[in-house]
């Protein structure tokens, strides 16, 4: 209990209603003086975050290490001792979107020139750097070609730097819109009316090579556009796994004894199912982001095991947290999840899809 001065005053500070003793029984406010030291402010501060702290952690360890222990608690009404579900999902898709973009904005080369992406001299390098490297330097062998042609008079010293630029920005990089044969709108209009009505293109091919020729005549590259698809792509995914939460929880409600459950207790489990599902990406990126920096062959098998064995985790879970939250036997767990994945699979296939494509079309 607080050992702070009750004041003299009886009269709640926040609602106004008398308060007979230390706390106001129409709002629960303690009726404390208002005004605090530095050494009260530092107390109160080092026990809010010693019991978040004890409460955070306790959450984590209970959401990797025991499936369904949470929801099970919490709609026990043992509430105060974890992080409550919503605030748990915000936070953790919070740092996890936030490190997925900054390991992401990390991979765009595009707007690097050829001597940054190149790495330093004696440093060790995986086999797949190896041929990165290679790649950098035929790139760079060509350069220093075009720099002798221009010695000897062929070029001039604005061709020849436009010449070096094309090809450095050509690194890796493709043009999209000349794959398909169409340099213009206007071309690809005249090819479509030419044609006879049996061969023209369907609606959507004739919007796909469109949207192609588009790009290309913004000078884009396949890496730019891959890019700025990534970066869209990204920061709106986390809008539609949160619409994607509630059709989730209502197939779990479909499954399973209304009588028994409400549609708020699938809620329940499906946060803290995609709690998990995030947290274990979140270590899974991080654990991967340290291993790349070692540039071991060894360090790249240790992740792709690490992936493979994240995958696995993330689809077992759910039967185990299915069994235990909602008590039946493990066949009968077993056959719901496996026609609940099968579903959600088609219903993921689709958004996914559906998404990707409204990426491409306001793709500017």
């Amino acid at each position: 209990m607080s050992k702070n001065q009750l004041r003299s005053d009886k009269t709640c500070l926040n609602c106004n209603h008398v308060v007979h003793q230390r706390f106001c029984p129409n709002c629960g406010q303690e009726n404390t003086d208002s005004r605090k030291t530095f050494h009260h402010l530092f107390i109160h501060f080092f026990e809010d975050l010693t019991h978040y702290e004890n409460a955070f952690w306790k959450t984590i360890r209970n959401l990797l290490l025991k499936p369904a222990s949470l929801s099970k608690e919490y709609l026990s009404g043992k509430r105060l001792s974890y992080l409550a579900p919503v605030r748990l999902y915000i936070f953790i898709s919070f740092i996890t979107f936030f490190v997925i973009s900054i390991v992401a904005e990390g991979t765009e080369l595009e707007s690097k020139p050829l001597r940054e992406i190149r790495p330093p001299a004696g440093l060790k390098l995986t086999s797949a750097e190896m041929a990165e490297l290679r790649e950098i330097e035929a790139v760079e062998i060509k350069q220093k070609k075009v720099d002798s042609l221009r010695v000897a008079g062929l070029f001039t010293k604005d061709e020849a730097e436009s010449m070096k630029q094309s090809l450095e920005k050509n690194y890796k990089a493709v043009k999209i819109g000349e794959e398909f044969g169409y340099r213009t709108v206007r071309q690809l209009d005249s090819v479509q009316h030419s044609l006879p009505e049996s061969k023209k293109f369907s609606p959507v091919k004739y919007w796909f090579y469109r949207k192609m020729t588009l790009i290309n005549q913004k000078g884009m590259t396949g890496e730019e556009l891959v890019n700025k698809f990534k970066e869209s792509f990204l920061h709106n995914f986390p809008k539609v796994l949160f619409i994607y939460m509630p059709i989730f929880a209502f197939f779990l409600w479909l499954f399973h004894s209304k009588k028994r459950w409400y549609y708020f207790d699938h809620g329940i489990f499906t946060l803290h199912y995609f709690s998990f599902l995030l947290l274990v990406t979140l270590i899974s990126i991080s654990l991967d982001s340290v291993l790349t920096l070692l540039h071991s062959d060894i360090a790249d098998l240790i992740s792709q095991i690490m992936i493979f064995g994240v995958i696995c985790w993330m689809l077992y879970y759910f039967f185990p947290a299915h069994h235990r939250f909602y008590g039946e036997s493990r066949g009968v767990s077993f056959i719901k999840t496996a026609v609940l994945f099968f579903i959600n699979f088609i219903i993921v296939f689709i958004l996914l899809l559906s998404f990707m494509v409204y990426t491409l079309i306001n793709l500017h």
